[in-house]
């Protein structure tokens, strides 16, 4: 694909303007800026320190180096080669100076998936008369908003992977009830197996964890070494794919229970969990408009208050949930104001998780976790069913 293709340089001169900046600074090395990729396309090995300025009026400005000019031949505006670095400088400095200029730092590194270039980087281009400011708005834009196409492989990936779980889950009660030894591992390969068969990609996983490994939240169940299921487990499925590499996941987490009724502290788990996560989705439906005044902060905290209600608090040890583009932990606006303040309006185009977790070390976790699309007309809740009860095994 060319590089830019498709993107809309009119409406990022405009999205420049509102932030007060000259233009979008673009920078990567050895594939250190997922942003730029998202943004440029395929830029080649990238061995070499690339800088790409989209200005606020003008054409594109590429400074690369010379061995790496292949990458760039459709490039649409300016190439500006380099070989040595005092050569590069020169560049540089005749691009930046007395501009500002958006670039992914994110302050005190208060969102790390926005921190993007390193600190000498930055000083080089301050000390060629730069003012730096962040992209963040940019990126939520241009670089986590997802294509048609995109959003439409990601609600099949969503039904199909809500499918896998029900499926799965169902098979191991089946086991269990015939006296069949019920392994992590197992259920973890027959649930690659279903998503193989679906037609779903997946670069890793899934998370199959049994009563205390579930209090895991980023168990991974190895053979030899993993937990045979037992009689009142807790039962934890967390599984992802879509439909080819480099799309748009699905991201989800299913409950089941291993006996006839759970007890009493798994069902207040239970009931905390499910309440965080639909706490989420109604703060997102009542308060969201079209001018994205609403915050991943503001909904990490609406979900947060019921489990701390609970008197669950100490045990929500993580996000609530995270950004997801062609990257399943993407760079777009994360639901989250315990890891990290994360302000960034949740505009239209953007996607993301939400799933608030409890763990009790030693004893089980439970986590309930579906994703939501932010659409012109609102948010958007996937799968279609999400769980509801737990699912006995």
């Amino acid at each position: 694909m060319p590089l830019l293709d498709g993107f809309d340089l009119p409406a990022l001169a405009q999205a420049l303007r509102a932030l007060g900046a000259d233009g979008w600074l673009l920078y990567d090395f050895r594939k250190l800026n997922p942003i730029a990729g998202r943004i440029l396309g395929d830029t080649g090995m990238g061995t070499r320190r690339l800088f790409v300025l989209l200005p606020r009026s003008g054409r594109p400005v590429a400074v690369v180096h010379r061995i790496e000019l292949q990458a760039l031949a459709d490039f649409p505006g300016e190439v500006r080669p380099y070989g040595a670095w005092r050569e590069l400088h020169g560049h540089l400095e005749a691009l930046v100076r007395a501009r500002t200029l958006a670039i992914e730092i994110s302050p005190r590194d208060q969102v790390p998936y926005l921190d993007r270039v390193p600190h000498g980087v930055v000083q080089l281009l301050e000390s060629f008369g730069a003012q730096l400011v962040s992209s963040a708005p940019l990126v939520s834009r241009f670089a986590a908003r997802w294509s048609a196409a995109e959003l439409a492989g990601h609600r099949k990936a969503a039904e199909i992977l809500a499918g896998v779980a029900r499926d799965v889950l169902t098979w191991v009660g089946s086991e269990a009830a015939r006296g069949a030894e019920v392994r992590e591992t197992g259920v973890k390969q027959r649930v690659l197996d279903a998503m193989e068969r679906a037609g779903l990609w997946t670069n890793d996983g899934p998370i199959v964890a049994f009563g205390p490994t579930s209090a895991m939240p980023h168990y991974e169940p190895h053979p030899g070494a993993d937990r045979r299921l037992a009689a009142g487990d807790v039962v934890l499925l967390d599984l992802w794919g879509g439909p080819g590499q480099g799309s748009v996941f699905a991201d989800q987490t299913w409950m089941g229970f291993a006996g006839p009724s759970p007890d009493a502290d798994v069902r207040r788990v239970w009931q905390a969990v499910k309440g965080a996560r639909d706490a989420a989705v109604r703060f997102l439906r009542e308060r969201w408009r079209p001018d994205g005044a609403v915050t991943g902060a503001q909904v990490d905290d609406a979900a947060r208050a019921v489990i701390r209600e609970a008197g669950l608090a100490e045990y929500f040890v993580h996000r609530t949930g995270h950004s997801i583009d062609r990257d399943l932990h993407g760079s777009g606006p994360h639901i989250d104001n315990f890891e990290t303040e994360d302000a960034r309006a949740l505009v239209p185009g953007v996607g993301f998780s939400i799933e608030p977790g409890v763990y009790l070390p030693g004893r089980f976790g439970m986590r309930s976790e579906i994703n939501m699309y932010i659409d012109t007309s609102g948010p958007e809740v996937s799968p279609s069913r999400p769980q509801d009860e737990l699912i006995l095994v």
